[in-house]
């Protein structure tokens, strides 16, 4: 398969992160999962796309040198369809980078989602337009005297996970991960054969073999 926005799709519909997880594993990439902590607004929302890439600091005041909003306003109006603001706020729960106005523009942008290890805001809102969004705490704080983006588009490292723009973010109910983006196209063709064989596995445990069987005949679990 080529990386087209039809592929994205389908790997919205059909994997998950556990069978991608597992795919990862195979190939000797081992440290892909966020740690556990960061999860969606809404559970029924998957996150897939391509990470873009945005580093806050901390800051402690704010007056007419700051320009607080610079960046981070530059880097949401620049997104393209299926990419992912990936904003990276160092843990700091007290930095809220993301609310329901820059989900209802990054939404127009045909955006893929938010991911941020900071906190969110909104959340009501955001669930009522359907965004996915993924975060590590929810608070009412702005980032105004807290925090400012100052790099984007830079690697940086998001709950142990090395990321740079253009790696995909996937992200669902268990977790959350990232695909580096130069191995993207066979994990995802190896996630996609490791589901049909998962649904044959089923059928047959459904059909009531047992787990010892199966293991023997096709090593998955």
């Amino acid at each position: 398969m080529t990386l087209t926005n039809e592929m994205l799709d389908h790997a919205r519909q059909k994997l998950y992160s556990a069978v991608l997880s597992d795919t990862l594993d195979s190939m000797g990439m081992l440290n892909q999962v966020l740690s556990p902590g960061i999860r969606s607004v809404d559970e029924s929302k998957v996150l897939c796309g391509w990470a873009r890439v945005g580093l806050y600091f901390p800051i402690y005041h704010d007056d007419e040198t700051v320009n607080v909003y610079e960046h981070e306003l530059k880097l949401i109006d620049s997104l393209k369809p299926d990419e992912v603001p990936v904003l990276i706020c160092h843990g700091l729960k007290h930095i809220a980078p993301w609310g329901e106005l820059l989900s209802t523009r990054a939404r127009f942008l045909k955006a893929g989602g938010c991911l941020t290890d900071g906190s969110i805001r909104d959340v009501r809102l955001i669930r009522e337009i359907g965004f996915p969004v993924y975060a590590g705490n929810i608070s009412p704080l702005d980032t105004k005297y807290r925090g400012k983006l100052m790099w984007s588009d830079v690697p940086g490292k998001i709950h142990g996970v090395p990321v740079q723009s253009g790696d995909l973010v996937f992200g669902d109910v268990d977790g959350v991960l990232i695909i580096p983006k130069e191995h993207v196209e066979p994990v995802l063709n190896n996630a996609l054969q490791k589901v049909s064989e998962e649904n044959l596995v089923r059928r047959k445990l459904e059909e009531g073999e047992t787990l010892e069987q199966i293991f023997a005949d096709h090593g998955i679990l």
